[in-house]
């Protein structure tokens, strides 16, 4: 593989800002500038982002009317708007981007295809993924790593509110050590938060790098895509 190819997964709450919910276009604008400067350096960039700014099937279906798979369906349908958004705020800042959802809805994206999203992104095209696996069950952060390996993605950076991962909550811990690098065993056995259970095991299995970052740093996805690891973990 010639250029470099990475895949960012963006948490949908980060789209809300302040509000807590909905969509900030201030923050739209700040992540497309951001990933305009990956795809100007050459670098081919998917996209994922999750629905928490508007709903997560999770809270929708914990009191029992709405059943978790109607939940998470709801939830897909939410990337899907933040998705639109996304495209709206790239385009405005002169990236050609591309919507790809893995459920149908073709007045509004095209229809998930790995082959076809290969080509965009040899293209210079930035490729959104939305709409999750497709599944009810599985996070967008699994729906990140999937997509990841199957565009071959040379690693996985999970933007979040933090600049990296923590043995414990920062938050809520002043004694919470950063860990710079740690293996996808230590995540898992000890449930550390950097995604889900199934999303670190789909990247060990491929040998998958996940890079955690904080995506309100200025120019932190270049940086650390250009090998710059002191804002960031590695998990590997």
């Amino acid at each position: 593989m010639g250029k470099k190819r990475v895949l960012v997964k963006f948490s949908g709450e980060a789209l809300a800002g302040e509000a807590g919910n909905g969509i900030d276009t201030q923050i739209l604008k700040y992540i497309a500038q951001e990933i305009k400067s990956l795809v100007d350096s050459g670098i081919e960039v998917g996209l994922v982002i999750g629905g928490g700014n508007i709903i997560r099937g999770v809270t929708a279906a914990q009191d029992g009317i709405i059943r978790r798979t109607a939940g998470d369906y709801m939830g897909m349908l939410a990337t899907v708007i933040n998705a639109v958004a996304m495209q709206e705020a790239c385009e405005s800042v002169g990236l050609k981007v591309r919507v790809q959802t893995a459920i149908k809805m073709e007045q509004i994206a095209e229809a998930y295809i790995q082959r076809r999203a290969v080509r965009h992104l040899e293209k210079g095209r930035v490729v959104i993924f939305a709409a999750g696996t497709g599944n009810p069950f599985f996070t967008t952060d699994t729906a990140a790593t999937l997509r990841a390996v199957e565009i071959d993605a040379e690693v996985i950076i999970k933007a979040t509110k933090v600049d990296g991962v923590y043995d414990k909550d920062p938050a809520k811990h002043s004694d919470a050590i950063k860990l710079d690098e740690l293996t996808y065993d230590q995540a898992l056995r000890d449930h550390i938060k950097v995604m889900d259970d199934t999303s670190i095991a789909l990247a060990k299995e491929n040998r998958l790098p996940i890079i955690v970052c904080d995506m309100f740093k200025s120019n932190n996805l270049l940086d650390i895509i250009n090998g710059d690891r002191s804002n960031c973990s590695v998990v590997n």
